[in-house]
């Protein structure tokens, strides 16, 4: 077992099978369906999910970590002999998560060191942060080289996002008012995009395809890239976007998945978010 552990939460949408193999802890935010609450939720795949969503006539809604369910899982940590944890938590101006880490690793910073690491991002992009993370501490890397390997990867991690419609994000205060009135005109396709840990409305679109088409420019102007993971909410063209991108990088460098509850209750059903990392360029100085 590495001596440097992290910890993350479920808006990272990795898939459970990785989280087991790498030893990642997750902190769940609560998701509520109707009267279905996080009791029954936390038991549902991402696919059981939307299929809920399809049938219910209500909107899901997300309530924060508490700081409480961090303390007991970086003390679980430190009663399993870990030497240090890096938590990494989805972006501190889009969840109030961030904040109950660090509440959480002060109260047990006289049982193991707690690093929080704000991943300014969600979803996948979040999870391609963690990854790089684990492969340090796999290495025996540690807390400080495992934080330096976070916070080098959230440096050149990219998020966009196409979706249906800005009600989900109008209704739960996501997305600034006036923005949310211009994307949903005359039924316009937004592309979204995360800046500096920030929802924004990126472009509008007539059409769905045509935001599609967008998405795949975003990712092509944005360098060389190392790496990209697509999630979505049971979106049947997700099959159009993997044809727009076709030749952009490996087959085996680009995942596929469903986008979670905790995003997935915002962005609404038939949203597609793409991660990727960028490869720095190296004669650009690191800041």
């Amino acid at each position: 077992m590495t001596r440097v552990r992290v910890v993350t939460d479920n808006a990272a949408d990795l898939d459970l099978e990785v989280t087991v193999k790498s030893g990642v802890r997750i902190v769940r935010l609560d998701v509520r369906l109707g009267e279905f609450g996080p009791e029954v939720t936390s038991w549902w795949s991402p696919r059981d999910f939307w299929h809920a969503c399809a049938e219910s006539l209500e909107l899901p809604e997300t309530s924060s970590a508490s700081p409480g369910a961090f303390m007991e899982t970086f003390s679980a940590l430190a009663d399993e002999d870990a030497e240090g944890v890096v938590c990494i938590t989805l972006s501190s101006k889009l969840s109030a998560t961030c904040q109950a880490a660090v509440i959480a690793a002060e109260a047990v910073a006289d049982r193991i060191e707690v690093r929080v690491v704000d991943s300014l991002c969600a979803t996948m992009a979040e999870g391609l942060i963690v990854l790089d993370a684990v492969a340090v501490a796999e290495e025996g890397g540690d807390i400080e080289a495992v934080e330096t390997a976070a916070v080098a990867t959230r440096q050149r991690v990219r998020l966009y996002g196409a979706i249906d419609s800005l009600d989900n994000l109008r209704k739960s205060g996501r997305l600034g008012s006036g923005q949310a009135f211009l994307g949903g005109l005359f039924d316009i396709k937004p592309v979204l995009e995360v800046k500096d840990g920030a929802l924004e409305l990126e472009s509008r679109h007539r059409s769905r395809s045509r935001s599609l088409e967008h998405l795949a420019t975003k990712l092509r102007a944005a360098g060389e890239l190392e790496r990209l993971a697509i999630t979505h909410a049971a979106a049947s063209d997700v099959e159009f976007l993997l044809s727009l991108v076709d030749g952009l990088l490996p087959n085996d460098r680009i995942s596929v998945g469903w986008l979670g509850p905790v995003i997935g209750t915002h962005l609404g059903p038939g949203a597609i978010v793409c991660a990727a990392t960028v490869i720095p360029d190296p004669f650009v100085p690191r800041a």
